[in-house]
């Protein structure tokens, strides 16, 4: 059973964390600036399942007016395919439909098999859309 919430601050270092372990985090991404990015917004959030009290999932989702965004799907892998992906992609798809986002799109690595796997149980298709993307803080 996962009992799905609302990140609150002391959930930060446990959802860091838990996104490490599952490969997510990224060096040129802070995950601790990622969060507040989410938690200082109105139109994003971060949901967190718990199983026993302990963090062992989480999703980050986000509306930009247009279409629902998800980034940072994570389940402790010691948890694994007991249906906890599914959970909290149900709860960003509810989260984001009572803010009448029309649409919910997600970015994965093209190598990521799994995860298109994953998606695509979920009736998740690929779109015919190319992702561009420039640095525009300075970084090269």
């Amino acid at each position: 059973m996962l009992d799905v919430r609302e990140f609150i601050e002391a959930d930060r270092r446990a959802v860091i964390t838990l996104w490490q372990r599952c490969g997510l985090t990224r060096p040129w991404n802070d995950p601790s600036a990622d969060i507040d990015l989410a938690i200082g917004s109105a139109t994003s959030t971060i949901l967190v399942g718990t199983s026993e009290g302990t963090i062992t999932a989480s999703v980050m989702a986000g509306f930009d007016g247009h279409r629902g965004w998800v980034y940072y799907l994570a389940v402790d892998p010691d948890h694994a395919r007991c249906g906890h992906g599914r959970t909290m992609m149900a709860a960003a798809e509810d989260w984001l439909a009572a803010r009448s986002a029309p649409k919910l799109e997600l970015m994965v690595r093209d190598d990521n098999d799994a995860a298109i796997g994953f998606y695509a149980a979920l009736g998740y298709e690929p779109q015919k859309v190319s992702v561009l993307a420039k640095w525009i803080d300075g970084r090269e």
